[in-house]
C-alpha cells in the first residue's frame, strides 16, 4: 500500500470522494446563493431559508464521510461550505457586547391559547427583568391572569385583540394595527402599535403575530404570512418616529425572504441563535425582535413555560444606527 493509495478501496486520496466533494460544493452553493432558489414552486426558497443554519449538519456528515473515505479532494471541497456557513452564522456565536446606559431589555413570547398556567408564565417573563413584554395568543379567559400578575412591575399595558404590550414606562397613542390578509374573513386582530415614553425619548413599539405557515406535500404554505408581512412592512415604512422596535411571532426566520419587507427595514439580532419553536425541540427562531435606529445586540431564549414556543429576551441599544440594507 503506498503512493497515496488505499489498498482494496482503490483510487488515490485525490481521486476518491468526488461525489462527496460535489455534495459539499452544492451545500456551499445553497448557503451562498439561497436567494436564487425559486419560490414559484412550493415556496422552495422560503422553505430552504427557514432551516438554512441546519445545512451545517450536512457539512458535519460529509466531513465524517470524507474522513472515512480518506479523501483529500472531499476534505478540501468541504472548506467551501464551512467558510460559507461561518460567514453567514459564525458571528452569532461571538461574545455579547457589554451592557450600556442606553440599553433596553425586551421579552417576546407567544404564550399559546392553550396555556394552562398563564399566571406562572407571566411570573417567569417578569423575572427576566425586561423593560417591555410583548405577548401573543392572549385569549379572553387568560387575560385577567396576565394583567393581575404583571400589574405591579408593569403598570402600563395595551391589549388589542390577541396581542398585548406591558411596559415599565408610560404607553401612549396605542392603536390597532391592521395586518389581516384579504383571504382571512373571520375576526382576526393580531397587531398593535404604541409609543413608549422612556428615559431616552419616545419609541414606537409594534407587536405582531403573523399568520401560521404549514409544510405539506405541496411545499411551504406561506401566502397569508407573506401578505401580512407586506402590510406590516408598509406600516413600519410609514412610521414617523425614528426609533422603532418590532416584537412578535412572525412565523418565519430572519433568513426567510417572506419576511424581507421587515428585515430590509429593520436591524435583526447580531448575537445569539435563540431557537424558539417548537419548545420541545427548537428548530427555528420564529419569535423575533427587530429595531430601527437601534441595535439588537443579543437575543436568547428563556426557560419554557406552558407554551409551545420558548420566550426570547433581547438587549437593544438605542444608538441611532442607520437602517440596514440586508441582502444575504
Amino acid at each position: 500500500m503506498g503512493g497515496g493509495r488505499w489498498g482494496a478501496r482503490g483510487g488515490s486520496v485525490w481521486t476518491r470522494g468526488r461525489v462527496i466533494a460535489a455534495a459539499a460544493a452544492s451545500a456551499a452553493g445553497l448557503l451562498v446563493f439561497h436567494r436564487a432558489v425559486p419560490n414559484s414552486v412550493g415556496r422552495a426558497g422560503s422553505l430552504l431559508e427557514s432551516f438554512l443554519p441546519w445545512l451545517g449538519l450536512v457539512v458535519v456528515v460529509l466531513s465524517a464521510t470524507a474522513l472515512l473515505r480518506r479523501s483529500a479532494t472531499a476534505l478540501l471541497a468541504l472548506l467551501l461550505p464551512v467558510t460559507a456557513w461561518t460567514y453567514l452564522f459564525g458571528g452569532l456565536f461571538l461574545p455579547e457586547p457589554r451592557a450600556g446606559a442606553r440599553d433596553l431589555v425586551v421579552v417576546q413570547h407567544n404564550v399559546s391559547d392553550e396555556n394552562i398556567d398563564p399566571a406562572g408564565t407571566a411570573r417567569a417573563l417578569a423575572d427576566a427583568g425586561p423593560d417591555l413584554i410583548a405577548l401573543e395568543e392572549l385569549v379572553p379567559a387568560a387575560l385577567p391572569a396576565y394583567q393581575r400578575t404583571l400589574a405591579r412591575r408593569y403598570p402600563y399595558r395595551e391589549v388589542r385583540g390577541t396581542v398585548g404590550l406591558w411596559s415599565r414606562h408610560p404607553l401612549t397613542d396605542a392603536r390597532l394595527l391592521d395586518i389581516r390578509p384579504r383571504g382571512i374573513t373571520e375576526p382576526w386582530s393580531r397587531g398593535l402599535r404604541a409609543v413608549v415614553s422612556g428615559p431616552h425619548g419616545d419609541i414606537a413599539v409594534y407587536v405582531a403575530h403573523l399568520p401560521s405557515i404549514r409544510v405539506g406535500p405541496g411545499g411551504l404554505a406561506s401566502v397569508h404570512r407573506d401578505e401580512s408581512a407586506r402590510l406590516l412592512g408598509r406600516a413600519l415604512a410609514a412610521e414617523e418616529l425614528e426609533t422603532v422596535i418590532l416584537l412578535g411571532d412572525l412565523n418565519g426566520t430572519v433568513d426567510d425572504r417572506g419576511l424581507a419587507p421587515l428585515t430590509s427595514r429593520m436591524n435583526v439580532a447580531e448575537r445569539g441563535f435563540a431557537l424558539s419553536f417548537p419548545a420541545a425541540l427548537p428548530l427555528a427562531r420564529i419569535d423575533q425582535v427587530m429595531a430601527r435606529s437601534a441595535a439588537v445586540h443579543h437575543i436568547r431564549t428563556l426557560p419554557g413555560t406552558g407554551s409551545d414556543h420558548l420566550p426570547v429576551a433581547a438587549r437593544i441599544t438605542l444608538d441611532r444606527s442607520p437602517r440596514p440594507e440586508r441582502q444575504t
